[in-house]
């Protein structure tokens, strides 16, 4: 967990703002009880998170792919190639949305905007730590090779959890 106890407060207030201007109907499946607090989702979302992201195109078209990604600070963060269409997308129209969704009974997605992130400090770390065990030491030059990270900078984040019935 790299979360700071205020990444941790922001993370919280983005969930339940959410939450209170969702519709009725996102409101009848994620009920309060299937919510997942900012201190539940931090501690589900480690290592890597396959995020199914969501672009739109110059005549408005949406195009969807996966990407690994990582949640550090309490935000995704994901990384692709300089030369990639998505990365091209986000460049002129950095609106985005993301869905992480590993089984049925767990969920999160995220509406905002994904701004360009440095790949130093923390969070090169951080994706160190994730990525290096993952895909081998040579992950390591990989990184150094250009690959850009963005940030979502979240607007809306809906969580959902099924929670057993025991």
């Amino acid at each position: 967990m790299h979360e700071t106890p205020e990444d941790m407060r922001a993370l919280q207030e983005l969930l339940d703002r959410s939450y209170a201007g969702a519709g009725s109907h996102l409101r009848s499946i994620t009920t309060p009880e299937r919510r997942v607090s900012a201190k539940e989702l931090v501690r589900e979302l480690t290592g890597m998170c396959l995020l199914v992201v969501a672009t739109v195109t110059a005549d408005c078209r949406p195009i969807a792919g996966p990407l690994d990604g990582i949640f550090y600070r309490g935000a995704f963060h994901f990384g692709t190639a300089p030369d990639s269409v998505r990365y091209r997308h986000l460049l002129k129209r950095p609106q985005v949305s993301a869905t992480h969704l590993p089984r049925e009974e767990f969920a999160v997605n995220v509406h905002g905007r994904a701004v360009g992130v440095e790949i130093e400090g923390g969070f090169r770390e951080t994706l160190l730590e994730v990525y290096v065990p993952r895909y081998g030491a040579d992950w390591e030059k990989f990184l150094d090779s250009g690959p850009v990270y963005m940030r979502i900078e979240a607007e809306r984040m809906f969580s959902f959890r099924m929670r057993n019935p025991d």
